[in-house]
């Protein structure tokens, strides 16, 4: 199991944060080898990420990913606009201005962000979404897609590369496999084929344009949020956007709608000292973990409610006066119980979206609904199709990130939007006298209260890739905590997917297992709705099971 470091909560010295300029001088200097696997592009469940320190995020890859959707546009007739977003991680920028080195020199007609009275380049990943779809639904015949250049909420030293098709949403498999192997010839051919300009030149080019991105989503929100119930109530709110892209959204919004809202830290700095260490005594902008929020979780009695964002602001973190951090799922679960009371014109047969690793709460949420659940691998892009036809009207991942639907059914973003989660919690507290944390614990009340968790174990690549291919046959017990094995999953049940790992469920618990994209480790989920005693039992036993059923694959 992993343990806490004793820096966790506070805030690093000066002499441990990044430092830049080597940062951005490697982004330039140092030329991956493609020969070997790290150095190659890869794109996990959200795009390529990497350092510039460790040869996996430099200016070659940038380059390289970015001529690859270059010509996948091409050869998917994607003649639209590209809606070009980023975040504010050091390497960022410098990304940016090679993506549109190279967009420009491809004559793609970009979408950039417009200076603003802030002068914030910073465009959030839901803004992105939320253009796309804008853009599609009155121009169908050229349709546009987008990048997002965030790691999300990774550490300071790393970049990221995301890119969103037409969807709205975050690349299919399909699809960031196809940018990726193309990628990965550029890279081999240290970029000479990518076609570029300079950077002042493609910023003058006639196929870059300004684009208003923050006007276009703050003008928008009344159509997906009650804001008007929310300023009647007269609610205190408190934002923390962790230094990331969405800093000056918040206070637009607070202004065009008259919320009682306060920005309690408005500073931009790439080394993100404001923001206290993880678990792991690294900075991460993570608005789920309790150490990051630890300063604004000190804060919850001074506001109604109170809630951040990461850097790209596609996810959330709840702060409440009756329990200040909410866990993930059981936000999620509050969400679900009041958005499909709370919207009435949401078609009938509109369900439920969660990953398999999400609690099972939202199951029982969505049967007393008496809506339909779908219950899909890791990875938002699973969403994205229900979303965008109306059939799913709340999409979610464990890891504090969500998506749902306009007041008319219709889509908003197809992928994650930490700002609209975020001011759900305003409107639930607003329109139902109870914050989200007092409205979990009714519905623990009335369907049971569970405990989950995840620990992570050693694995070396052997044994992650054994327990990526296990089948149902490779599992010998039939007993999990006491209590019958009732279902073994290694597919998703909502699309028959792969997932890479193993689900195995009882009557009152569950145990996910699956490796990690990055380290030698694996990683397991478990919920138990007796007590913490039987959650322990399952962590034990599931460790167990699985260590069991990779000797067994390993025969």
């Amino acid at each position: 199991m992993s343990s806490i470091s004793p820096l966790a909560g506070h805030r690093a010295d000066t002499s441990s944060l990044v430092n830049l300029p080597l940062l951005v001088s490697s982004y330039y200097s140092l030329h991956p080898d493609a020969g070997i696997a790290a150095h190659q592009v890869a794109f996990g469940t959200s795009g390529h990420r990497g350092s510039s320190l460790t040869y996996s995020f430099n200016e070659w890859h940038v380059l390289a990913i970015t001529q690859a959707i270059c010509d996948y546009r091409v050869e998917n007739g994607i003649t639209g606009p590209l809606f070009l977003g980023i975040d504010t991680h050091a390497l960022s920028t410098p990304a940016f201005s090679s993506a549109l080195e190279v967009l420009a020199a491809n004559g793609v007609q970009t979408m950039i962000a417009r200076s603003s009275p802030h002068g914030s380049p910073y465009t959030p990943t839901p803004a992105v979404s939320h253009a796309i779809l804008m853009h599609n639904r009155a121009h169908p015949s050229a349709l546009a897609d987008g990048i997002v250049i965030t790691p999300s909420h990774n550490p300071p030293d790393n970049g990221g590369f995301k890119y969103n098709t037409p969807n709205g949403g975050p690349a299919d498999t399909n699809v960031t496999s196809w940018i990726e192997k193309r990628a990965n010839v550029f890279l081999r051919d240290s970029v000479r084929t990518v076609k570029r300009m300079t950077f002042d030149r493609a910023l003058r080019a006639s196929s870059t344009h300004q684009y208003d991105y923050l006007e276009t989503y703050v003008n928008d929100l009344p159509n997906i949020i009650d804001l008007a119930a929310i300023r009647d109530a007269g609610i205190s709110i408190g934002v923390d956007p962790l230094g990331g892209a969405g800093v000056h959204y918040w206070g637009a919004i607070a202004d065009r709608y008259d919320l009682k809202l306060e920005v309690v830290n408005r500073e931009v700095d790439p080394t993100f000292r404001f923001v206290p260490m993880d678990w792991d005594g690294q900075i991460r902008m993570d608005p789920s973990s309790q150490y990051a929020m630890r300063e604004l979780i000190s804060l919850k009695d001074k506001f109604d409610i109170a809630f951040a964002c990461d850097t790209d602001h596609d996810r959330h973190g709840i702060v409440t006066k009756s329990v200040g951090l909410m866990p993930s799922n059981h936000y999620l679960s509050a969400a679900v119980s009041y958005l499909f009371q709370h919207r009435p014109d949401w078609r009938a047969e509109t369900g439920v979206g969660k990953t398999l690793v999400s609690s099972q709460m939202i199951d029982r949420v969505a049967a007393q609904l008496q809506r339909p659940l779908q219950e899909m691998p890791i990875g938002f892009k699973w969403f994205v199709s229900g979303l965008q036809d109306g059939s799913l009207g709340f999409g979610c991942e464990e890891s504090a990130g969500a998506s749902f639907l306009r007041f008319d059914g219709t889509p908003w973003s197809t992928d994650k939007d930490g700002i609209t989660a975020a001011l759900l919690a305003a409107e639930m507290t607003a329109r139902t006298g109870r914050d989200p944390g007092e409205i979990y614990q009714g519905l623990t009340e009335q369907l049971g209260l569970p405990c989950n968790g995840r620990i992570e174990a050693a694995a070396t690549p052997e044994q992650k890739k054994l327990l990526s291919g296990l089948s149902s046959d490779n599992v010998r017990s039939t007993e999990l905590a006491g209590e019958k094995i009732r279902q073994i999953l290694t597919t998703a049940p909502a699309n028959h997917k792969a997932f890479g790992g193993v689900k195995i469920i009882s009557d009152n618990g569950w145990f996910a297992a699956r490796p990690s994209g990055t380290e030698n480790i694996y990683k397991i989920y478990a919920e138990s709705f007796r007590d913490e005693a039987h959650l322990d039992s399952i962590f034990a036993e599931a460790q167990q099971i699985v260590t069991d059923a990779l000797a067994g694959g390993a025969a």
